[in-house]
């Protein structure tokens, strides 16, 4: 969660973190703002066109499945407008929340033309009739693309401002509350939140208290432990925060988050294949042992593309993978972000300032919450209520057969969209040779919480609760 997503190397994540704190202080809002803005506005225009008899389809547009070159060709010209109308509605409304965000438009608009037409080249695989037999599903593409030109080349600078993770995964979520009704939240909402408790607070304290048996400072080891028990790269900059850890702290923290959360986006998926599990549990487990948003994601994806192409390989609607994910990692565990930020820096201050005899300046009100709280997972759940209550209007049958289609899967398409641009973001931004610093002693601490979250995950997702990640998408 930018509270979402997987960061990029430390050198890059360090300076992404002074960005992110300036455009805090930017008069014209915040990243999480803008992104719930553009999120809601496209929701808002595709229902416009909705009520009116039209619809976004036009516009949200995606290769056809093709099994020869000459089909693909064919299908991409006839759509070439439309390409270029969706590439023109991104560069737009995403340059307005670049400039208010006080970045350089024009280098964005100049990178995000590659970033689009990679992404569309990486669609285009992914439609390929024989893409689901290589495991060639778009988020894993994206990623693992980025990954080798990233590491085997140097990208240059002047793509860095179209390089937005957390923005693309922001509107990306906030999306993904059209196509998941509120009454669904609300019945597995409590589920979700009682799955990430456990996790959150289990995984907190092994991290925490293996930290402090290798004497590993109190605030590095608070760090370390929410960054594991949260939401990774955000996690460990809101509590580096609220308990004043060094700077080179956090870089080893977002280090850790970056390597298992890229190992993670491929090991679940295919340990979740290998052991038959339905999509709905599947994506419950890769949401409770995910260190990060924007690779959970695209793991939980690539799992539901699994479903959908492969037929009758695993139970459960394709669907219902990301459905759980969110509900579990979303709903379930980022809201902690806020609860832990606020009790540690009640703790640092009344307990670790005065130890080390440190002037007492955190504040610890009720609005920390506030300020650490996710602003775009309001966004995601305006969105699902506003598709709750056009869902109220119609008969089960007519959603299906009307709103769905009509209304519902063209903005699916652009959420599509945005999480390749991150995924593609993430790949590009991820330097293997600046994630071999982090030292043995906070890589050990790390990884005792990784194998704690992995099994308590699956042993929740598939034995405790797994009647209710089941029952998604039936």
């Amino acid at each position: 969660m930018s509270h979402t997503s997987l960061a990029s190397n430390s050198a890059n994540g360090t300076a992404a973190n002074a960005a992110s704190v300036q455009e805090r202080r930017r008069p014209f809002g915040t990243e999480d703002w803008w992104a719930v803005a553009v999120g809601l506005f496209a929701i808002a225009v595709a229902y416009a066109l909705f009520a009116s008899g039209g619809s976004i389809k036009a516009l949200a547009v995606a290769p056809a499945r093709w099994s020869d070159f000459g089909a693909l060709a064919h299908d991409l010209a006839a759509h070439a407008g439309s390409y270029l109308a969706l590439f023109a509605a991104f560069a737009i409304v995403f340059s307005v929340a670049i400039a208010a965000l006080g970045l350089p438009v024009l280098q964005f608009v100049s990178g995000f033309a590659v970033v689009f037409v990679v992404s569309a080249l990486i669609f285009s695989l992914g439609a390929w009739t024989q893409a689901s037999h290589y495991n060639l599903e778009p988020p894993l593409i994206a990623l693992a693309l980025g990954l080798v030109v990233s590491n085997v080349f140097k990208v240059p600078a002047r793509f860095a401002a179209a390089l937005r993770v957390e923005f693309y995964i922001k509107v990306g979520i906030v999306l993904l509350g059209a196509a998941l009704p509120l009454t669904l939240i609300v019945w597995a909402g409590p589920v979700a939140i009682a799955q990430a408790s456990i996790v959150s607070l289990t995984t907190f304290f092994v991290i925490y208290g293996v930290a402090r048996a290798l004497k590993i400072d109190q605030r590095f080891a608070a760090v370390l432990g929410v960054g594991g028990a949260v939401c990774g790269v955000s996690a460990a900059i809101a509590i580096a925060g609220a308990v004043r850890a060094r700077r080179e702290q956090t870089s080893v923290a977002i280090t850790l988050v970056v390597v298992w959360a890229i190992v993670m986006v491929f090991a679940l998926p295919a340990l979740s294949r290998s052991l038959g599990l339905p999509t709905g549990i599947a994506g419950a487990w890769i949401g409770t042992s995910e260190f990060a948003d924007a690779a959970g994601i695209a793991a939980a994806q690539a799992y539901g593309d699994f479903a959908r192409h492969a037929t009758g390989a695993v139970a459960g609607a394709p669907d219902a993978s990301l459905q759980a994910f969110v509900l579990m990692k979303v709903v379930g565990r980022d809201i902690w972000i806020g609860i832990w930020a606020f009790a540690l820096a009640i703790v640092a201050t009344v307990r670790w300032d005065r130890e080390t005899g440190a002037e007492v300046q955190t504040r610890t009100s009720a609005k920390e919450i506030w300020t650490r709280f996710p602003k775009f997972v309001i966004g995601f759940v305006i969105a699902s209520a506003f598709v709750t209550w056009v869902a109220s209007q119609y008969t089960l049958a007519e959603y299906r057969s009307v709103v769905t289609p009509v209304f519902v899967a063209p903005i699916v398409a652009l959420r599509t969209w945005v999480f390749t641009f991150c995924f593609l973001s993430i790949g590009l931004t991820t330097r293997f040779a600046a994630l071999s610093s982090t030292g043995l002693k906070p890589l050990a601490a790390f990884t005792a919480g990784v194998a704690v979250n992995v099994v308590i995950g699956y042993v929740l997702s598939v034995h405790v609760f797994a009647p209710y990640w089941l029952a998604l998408g039936r």
